[in-house]
């Protein structure tokens, strides 16, 4: 198996919806789970308000698949009552895995 590319997903929940953000991040694996080609798949908190979700696949072609999957579909439609912006979306390229 070779990781080589990996998303990473910043989202800041409005004041009040961090428990609901963090429910709907919780609910999440589910959907990472059904995907054959996420390989990894986290959901984090870093701060209060701060969430973040963090994946890795084997390629671009898995990679595409997750970005026009259902857990990308899910957060636009909660995403404009939970948080406070747009994700901070950016595509990581894996240097080493352990």
């Amino acid at each position: 198996m070779t990781v080589d590319r990996g998303l990473l997903a910043l989202l800041e929940a409005k004041p009040g919806r961090e428990r609901e953000l963090a429910e709907f991040l919780r609910a999440g694996r589910e959907l990472a789970v059904a995907e054959g080609g996420t390989v990894t798949w986290y959901a984090f908190r870093l701060g209060e308000s701060t969430f973040g979700i963090f994946d890795t696949f084997e390629g671009e072609d898995g990679r595409q698949a997750h970005l026009g999957g259902q857990i990308p579909a899910a957060l636009g439609q909660v995403g404009p009552d939970l948080l406070a912006g747009a994700p901070d979306i950016r595509l990581t390229d894996i240097i080493a895995v352990k």
